[in-house]
């Protein structure tokens, strides 16, 4: 209780501060984050993270101040409660559809090497580290893919024109987001003693994110199979490595579910079904890579004048393209 008490003068005393010495303009905000980061861990300020999205969304100057405020409020925390109210907070933050988020880059706060004023909450310490290593991975990702997107359609006294990405910066695009599900696969709680409102508010936010991760993979996936005929080997070869690990990935997500469920998470009973990958898909790439990697052996045995003989026509191709499927089990 006394504990409780002191954390609630901290966050009253904090505000006070605020209201009495500031003459910035940025006072709500700053008021806000610390609403919205407060050391309450039964209870989490939903309005005031609202009011902060709403704020970004209006226009994109908002996000300085709220990055420099929220950056203010982590790096002086040894309380697991603000910051992963903090990392919730950012978490929404990036959510919202403006290019100034997108340019964000690495987080302008470090906690990958949190450490709580408590020195038995290691698990809480745990869960922290992970959600902030991710969030930076994807916010730098955020930056990279904004920046590949403005060089592939602008150009110098170039009229900007939609440009459709090869098929190289897909598959990379897919890879990029198979490692940031497997990160996000590594966060969860590892006690029980974990069960509280803030880390089952938390764990419904990488759920959320969980499956939008791995909606974009599938699509991803949808997409290069249907071209997969009409690229080289080494590409061929990509898509497969792709394949196999959305294979591995679909099992892992499956298990990663079904502790959300047990643990008590909300959105984990609501989540989607899960699209795994066929197992003839798989296979039916790697004949397209074998077959292919025969073919080119044996036309380097055929003379230059012969080449026009290798061509295949349109009714003896390799293997009909709707061999290849997403298949939902």
């Amino acid at each position: 209780m006394l504990e409780k008490a002191s954390d609630a003068l901290k966050d009253a005393t904090s505000l006070f501060i605020l209201n009495l010495t500031s003459c910035s303009t940025n006072t709500d905000i700053e008021a806000a984050v610390i609403k919205a980061t407060s050391h309450n861990n039964s209870h989490i300020d939903y309005r005031s993270a609202q009011r902060i999205f709403a704020w970004i969304r209006v226009s994109g100057h908002y996000v300085r101040p709220v990055l420099s405020a929220l950056s203010t409020r982590m790096e002086r925390t040894h309380s697991w409660t603000v910051a992963m109210k903090g990392l919730m907070l950012m978490h929404g933050i990036m959510s919202c559809k403006v290019s100034a988020v997108q340019k964000i880059g690495h987080l302008p706060f470090d906690l990958s090497n949190f450490k709580e004023r408590n020195p038995n909450m290691y698990h809480h310490e745990a869960f922290i580290r992970a959600y902030y290593q991710y969030l930076d991975t994807k916010s730098s990702f955020m930056l990279q893919h904004s920046q590949e997107r403005k060089d592939g359609s602008l150009r110098k006294g170039i009229k900007p024109k939609k440009k459709q990405s090869s098929m190289m910066q897909e598959l990379l695009w897919i890879e990029n987001l198979q490692g940031l599900l497997d990160m996000l696969l590594e966060i969860k709680p590892q006690s029980e003693k974990m069960m509280n409102v803030l880390v089952l508010g938390a764990m419904d936010c990488i759920v959320i994110e969980i499956f939008d991760i791995y909606t974009r993979i599938c699509n991803g996936i949808a997409s290069i199979l249907v071209r997969i005929y009409s690229i080289g080997r080494p590409k061929a070869s990509m898509a497969l490595s792709i394949l196999q690990k959305a294979a591995i990935q679909a099992d892992n997500l499956s298990q990663y579910i079904h502790f959300c469920n047990d643990f008590g998470v909300t959105k984990a009973s609501e989540s989607p079904k899960i699209v795994h990958i066929n197992e003839n898909d798989i296979r039916a790439l790697e004949q397209v890579i074998n077959k292919d990697s025969s073919r080119h052996k044996h036309e380097k045995l055929i003379p230059k004048e012969h080449d026009t003989s290798m061509i295949l026509t349109k009714d003896n191709n390799i293997m009909k393209t709707d061999s290849l499927r997403l298949g939902v089990t």
